[in-house]
Formats: C-alpha cells, sequence, structure tokens
C-alpha cells in the first residue's frame, strides 16, 4: 500500500533505529484513543443509525458541517477525495449536496444562508467543547435559517446534529436541555485525530461515502503497522526521515498530491502536521521552539507555479508525492486534428498516462539536484484508501513528536489566540484581558503606509 523512495540512507536510519524503536513503544504503551477508533462499531452503527434517521424525516436536499480546524478539514477532504467532482450541482443519486462551512468571512457566510432553503437542509454542527467562539456564531445564522422556514422550535431542532463531547461542555448542557440529538466525539480524541470518529463518520454515513470501508483501511493499515518489526514500519520511517531531516535545516515539508480530487488531503495534512508538531517546549518543559513547515501543492498544477523553487531554491525541504495508481476513469486523448509538434507525442495516449508521467518526471527532477522526496502509494482513491491514509499520517505524526521528544496532541499555541479572540469580543469573564490587549497594541510601535 505505502512504497517510498530515498530519504536519508539505510545506514543513517539504521544508526537511529534503537532510539526510534524506543519512541514507537512509547507511543504504543500510552497509545492514544484514536488510534482504536476503526474498531469503534458502536460509533459507526450511531452515525449511520442517525444519518438514516435524518433522511426518513425530512430527506434534505443539502448536508452542512459546520466546524473549524480539525471539526471541518477531514470532512472537506473526505468529500472532495468521494463524492462527485461536481456535486455541489450533481450530487450522487439519492445523496445531499455536502457543504462544509469552516470559516466565519461575513461575505461568504452571508451570501451562503441567503441562497440556501433552510426548509430542505440538515446541519452537522461539530464543536468537542462547545466553547469554540467560530462554530458557535455559525450555529447562530443556522438555527435563525432553520427556525425562520420551518417555523417552530421543536422541527427546527430535527434538522440538527450536534457532534460534541459526551459527558460535558457548552454544547453537551445545551442538548441535554433542548432536546438536540447527538453524536459523541470520544474521549482522548483531539480534533486533528478526529476523522476516523463520529466528526467524520456521520458526513461518510450522509454523503454516501461508506464508512464502514474507511474504517476498514483504518484497521487493515493499523494492524500492518503493529506486525512490523520497527525498522520495517512505514510509519516510524517516515517520521525518522522527516526528523532526522529537520536536523539537517530541511523543515519545510512539502506534500505533493497528484489527484485533484485529493487536493484537500494536503490541507488535512497541513493541520495535522503543523498543530501537531509546532511546539514551544518539550515534554520536560525545556524551551525547544521546534517544528516544520507543511506545505501543500497539487500536481500537475504547482509545477508551474512552484517546482522551479524546489528545484533551484534552497535545500530546505523534504518532498511527500502523493500518488494514485489507478484513477476512477481512463479517458483517451482524442486523434489530433493536425500534424502540429504540440499534439505529435499525444497521439494514441490517455490522460492518466500523463498525469503519473508529470508526477514521474517531477520525482526525477528533484532527485537529479539532490532533494529529498518520498512517494506515498494509494491503489486507488476510495474509502478503504482514504481510511488507510488517515490512520498512517495520524501514526506518523504522533511517531515524530515522541521522537521530537514533544507533545504532538496539545495545541497551546491555538488556545493563546483563542482567549485573546474572546478578550477582543468582550467576553465575559475576558474583560481584564481585552483591557491588557488593546493598552498594549495601542502602546506598540507600528508602521503604517495607505492608499
Amino acid at each position: 500500500l505505502f512504497g517510498a523512495a530515498p530519504l536519508p540512507g539505510p545506514e543513517a536510519c539504521a544508526a537511529e533505529m534503537p532510539r526510534a524503536a524506543l519512541a514507537r513503544q512509547r507511543h504504543l504503551d500510552d497509545e492514544p484513543a484514536w488510534r482504536r477508533l476503526h474498531a469503534r462499531k458502536d460509533l459507526l452503527d450511531a452515525c449511520v443509525q442517525r444519518a438514516a434517521e435524518v433522511r426518513a424525516a425530512h430527506a434534505p436536499e443539502y448536508f452542512v458541517v459546520l466546524g473549524i480546524g480539525g471539526s471541518a478539514l477531514g470532512n472537506a477532504a473526505m468529500t472532495a477525495a468521494l463524492a462527485p467532482v461536481l456535486q455541489e450541482w450533481r450530487p450522487a443519486d439519492g445523496a445531499p449536496r455536502v457543504f462544509v462551512l469552516d470559516n466565519v468571512d461575513p461575505d461568504w457566510l452571508g451570501e451562503f444562508f441567503e441562497a440556501v432553503p433552510g426548509d430542505r437542509v440538515h446541519f452537522n454542527v461539530i464543536s468537542k467543547s462547545g466553547g469554540t467562539i467560530e462554530t458557535s456564531a455559525q450555529f447562530l445564522l443556522a438555527w435563525k435559517l432553520v427556525r425562520d422556514a420551518v417555523g417552530s422550535d421543536l422541527e427546527a431542532r430535527t434538522r440538527f446534529t450536534i457532534t460534541t463531547d459526551p459527558a460535558g461542555g457548552h454544547f453537551r448542557a445545551l442538548c441535554d436541555e433542548l432536546g438536540f440529538a447527538t453524536l459523541p466525539v470520544p474521549p482522548g480524541v483531539g480534533g486533528r485525530y478526529s476523522v476516523l470518529s463520529p466528526v467524520g463518520l456521520f458526513t461518510a454515513a450522509m454523503g454516501g461515502f461508506d464508512p464502514a470501508s474507511m474504517l476498514e483501511g483504518a484497521a487493515k493499515t493499523d494492524a500492518r503497522l503493529r506486525a512490523a518489526p520497527a525498522d520495517q514500519d512505514p510509519a516510524l520511517l517516515y517520521a525518522l526521515a522527516h526528523v532526522m531531516h529537520m536536523r539537517q535545516g530541511r523543515n519545510n515539508h512539502v506534500h505533493f498530491v497528484y489527484s485533484h480530487r485529493a487536493r484537500l488531503l494536503a490541507a488535512w495534512y497541513q493541520q495535522l502536521w503543523a498543530e501537531s508538531l509546532g511546539k514551544k517546549r518539550d515534554r520536560a518543559g525545556k524551551l525547544v521552539h521546534v517544528g516544520p513547515t507543511p506545505l501543500g501543492a497539487v500536481g500537475a498544477t504547482d509545477q508551474h507555479s512552484q517546482v522551479q523553487l524546489y528545484a533551484e531554491g534552497p535545500d530546505d525541504k523534504v518532498y511527500t508525492f502523493l500518488a494514485l495508481n489507478r484513477f476512477g476513469r481512463e479517458l483517451a486523448v482524442p486523434p489530433p486534428f493536425s500534424d502540429s509538434t504540440a499534439f505529435a507525442m499525444l497521439r494514441g495516449r490517455r490522460i492518466e498516462e500523463l498525469m503519473h508521467a508529470e508526477r514521474e518526471g517531477t520525482e526525477i527532477a528533484l532527485a537529479q539536484v539532490g532533494r529529498p522526496w518520498c512517494r506515498i502509494e494509494l491503489c486507488q482513491l476510495d474509502a478503504f484508501h482514504l481510511g488507510a491514509y488517515f490512520l498512517f499520517m495520524e501514526v506518523a505524526t504522533a511517531l515524530a513528536g515522541e521522537l521530537l521528544g514533544i507533545d504532538p496532541f496539545n495545541q497551546p499555541g491555538v488556545e493563546a489566540g483563542k482567549r485573546n479572540a474572546l478578550a477582543l469580543m468582550r467576553a465575559e469573564g475576558f474583560e481584564e484581558l481585552g483591557a491588557e490587549l488593546l493598552a498594549a497594541r495601542a502602546a506598540a510601535a507600528s508602521w503604517r503606509v495607505s492608499c
């Protein structure tokens, strides 16, 4: 399922393997809850049952995810990968149009809520704590849209499913009080590791994306990783190679996806890699300011926008090519209508041949100038292989965190930004911090240029 081309040589990896094997064992000894989500049939069944209830109750034409960060990126990537390419216009038979709203841009939200009929939509509101201010704002807009359209609070509540903490938090209290239907975010599952939980499984069930197969792919990959000796564990080798290159100054990690459908996997990877591995302090509290900068690219498009930098710019990057061995369609190039040399090499060729050649040509070009790269191969882009990819990257990220000596599951930098936003919005309990922030901003030296 997964293959790689040269990163650090076998000798260098072998020298680091004892330490890497210990890191893997630490991860397995304190196994995070997300690594066993593929075995949680109860969560899958809850999502499938809720999807059936929603379809039976009002057969929505629109299914809308409200969330941000880990509550949204996996759903967006899954929808792009598995739904019809133009599903917003022409969804699969019997499936709703799926939208993932992951921002509070007023132009985007305003036009969206003006366009979507409130009596033909189902909203999935995702917030583990219920304290995410962006999701709360989206929820209030959605509630007004639906309530105005259906005419009663009781009926409006049936058009929502809230995915949140099963035991506590603001949304849990709201749901318990008012009777919203809920799905659980299991304990110990953080947002960026949650795509194989109800956070992603409900979207898969509503969109017809075969959530059971997605979990089967994750389960098979998990079993293979566990069974492999440390020196043959591809997730550990992937993590180790990247950490070794970081020590050599290659802190920029490019995820080069050769599939339009898979393009948003690069965005999902960027959050997973950045938020997990970018840390101020290590586990012992030592100041380290460690972390890679993940970058996304889509082939063949970005061969014409970024590869010039990659081939001739600074040698500060590591490249992962995500390749499909088989696309969902075979598309022959029509016969040329003239003898132009522009068409000669395309005679009798297929578009998928061109896509493979574009990727392989870029891999070779980088190798020729000594730039390190690897390839992750998916047999094809379906629910099974998508689940395998999600699990593989989550494990590799966790192992990279162990090798770096940091906690890959917290995000104190993100929490600071959230607190500051609440303070600037004059939220209750944040008044003092808000005053401090405004005073500090007023006192700071600034350089402004206007036109």
